[in-house]
């Protein structure tokens, strides 16, 4: 691949642009109608190890480094959530670049580094982009960890084959069982107390922590940034999330729990940790059926 990212205006147009790669498609083939997964879900399992990788070869034109000069392209450090075309030294960007106001979001990176050209149509840029969608999430995973640091997005909810179109009726939260939640929060309590005014151990106290802000108070409780940076509150599917796979949730998290398989395994736990001080409005459980006389 090319390593001009970001580049623009720093060399002739060449007579056609970009070049093919070795399993991209052109336009119009099957990979054109490929379904791929939201950047937000790709993101949750990317890896910034196997994006510096890649983004090695782009070093012939971009340096990354905090303070690091402009080469043929502007240098990367903190682009994500950075304006686009702006600043970056003074970094003379073309004018279809300029036209595309708004800031290096992850979206907005993800589409760029699919197709430069198709992103900014008549930019100069001869990289032909990424066609695979995981190499695309681990670079944007990687330029956020040089300097940006921007929480990543929750990953949306995507139909299973087969499923029932966009438009029909979302399935109900599944029910929990506070006294089930119970039991399997049994193996949390090496790490955590959950009664109220408990000391805050290896984790937190998590009295009241269903519907409390996430990575605050819990009596001054050190929490890892990765976490902080995840604003809002602990509600039914932010905490669905986190026991789904914490380090997912927050990557970076000193949190060594793998996280719960089981949906109703974590539904369980969230209704017990709702029922000890817990603030959310949750579905009551079935009641037991009466026996057969």
């Amino acid at each position: 691949m090319s390593a001009h990212y970001f580049l623009a205006d720093k060399h002739e147009r060449p007579e056609k642009m970009g070049y093919a790669i070795a399993g991209v498609e052109q336009e119009g083939g099957a990979a054109a109608a490929a379904v791929v997964e939201p950047i937000a879900n790709r993101l949750a399992k990317a890896d910034a190890a196997k994006g510096e990788a890649i983004f090695a070869k782009c070093k012939a034109c971009h340096t990354i480094d905090q303070g690091a000069a402009n080469g043929i392209g502007p240098n990367l450090w903190g682009v994500v959530g950075d304006a686009r075309a702006e600043g970056r030294g003074g970094y003379a960007f073309s004018d279809s670049l300029k036209s595309k106001t708004g800031k290096w979001d992850f979206a907005s990176l993800d589409e760029w580094l699919t197709n430069p050209k198709k992103f900014a149509d008549g930019t100069k840029m001869s990289f032909a982009g990424l066609s695979d969608p995981m190499d695309r999430a681990n670079v944007i995973l990687y330029l956020n960890s040089k300097g940006s640091n921007l929480p990543l997005p929750a990953p949306e909810a995507v139909p299973a084959a087969g499923a029932a179109p966009a438009g029909a009726a979302a399935p109900a939260a599944m029910v929990g069982d506070a006294a089930k939640g119970e039991k399997v929060f049994a193996k949390c309590m090496a790490c955590h107390t959950i009664e109220q005014g408990g000391a805050n151990g290896i984790g937190p106290n998590l009295y009241g922590v269903a519907g409390d802000a996430i990575a605050e108070g819990r009596g001054g409780y050190a929490f890892s940034d990765a976490l902080k940076a995840h604003k809002g509150v602990w509600d039914q599917a932010t905490l669905d999330q986190w026991l789904s796979g914490p380090a997912k949730f927050a990557q970076g998290t000193k949190m060594t729990f793998a996280g719960l398989t089981s949906a109703q395994d974590r539904a369980d736990v969230i209704a017990y940790l709702n029922s000890k001080g817990g603030k959310l409005s949750l579905g009551a459980a079935a009641p037991a059926a009466a026996p057969a006389k």
